[in-house]
């Protein structure tokens, strides 16, 4: 549980500093609202993580098939998932306020609730996948290298699994990152019919977040 709380606590915040800061709060506190709804969602989505193996040690769940579901294939997806849940629930202010869009050259032309969602939506399947693959492909490789014995001390298991995690990390970040461009694009017939009506523009464009 403390290390699912860790590691939501970090990827919380980088999504509270790398997120699109348009929203303005009304009446409150934008950075309180934020920080409540990071709080929650770091809560909510460790006591997910850590549920799965609770649940298996608080029922002696010891057979060679639940303990493969639940230490290896339930934790990459349900972190996958998660990750995308903090995301959505952090900035979900960009659902309810929108985000600024542009034409080509650069001039706001309005505020838009729905580039806000597109935006959220993008960054929380590109964290799911980053995440997801990041936790998942190194199960598979090290059940191949155990497998063919490419490793002969059970000691050094360890190090080869981290050294494997962090390589399939740095693969994966730049892949994540470049799902989606920095800079969206949402069509004309997508946005909200108020915006239109002072430009003739058919592409417009936001700042998508990270």
């Amino acid at each position: 549980l403390f290390l699912q709380f860790v590691f939501h606590t970090y990827t919380t915040a980088f999504t509270l500093v790398n997120g699109n800061g348009t929203p303005k709060a009304e009446g409150y506190s934008l950075q309180q609202k934020q920080l409540f709804l990071g709080l929650g969602a770091i809560s909510y989505s460790a006591c997910i993580g850590a549920l799965p193996l609770a649940f298996s040690n608080r029922y002696a769940l010891k057979s060679p098939l639940m303990q493969l579901f639940v230490k290896k294939l339930l934790p990459a997806p349900l972190l996958g998932l998660m990750s995308a849940f903090t995301v959505a629930i952090v900035r979900s202010p960009e659902f309810d306020n929108g985000i600024e869009v542009m034409d080509r050259n650069g001039n706001v032309i309005g505020v838009s609730k729905k580039a806000g969602e597109k935006a959220v939506m993008e960054t929380a399947l590109s964290r799911a996948v980053l995440f997801g693959t990041t936790f998942f492909l190194p199960e598979v490789l090290m059940y191949f290298v155990q497998r063919a014995r490419f490793v002969k001390n059970p000691r050094a298991l360890g190090p080869v699994r981290m050294f494997v995690i962090m390589s399939v990390l740095a693969g994966m970040l730049p892949v994540s990152f470049s799902m989606f461009p920095q800079c969206g694009e949402i069509k004309r017939a997508d946005l909200e019919p108020e915006i239109l009506t002072s430009t003739e523009e058919t592409e417009f464009f936001y700042n998508r977040g990270i």
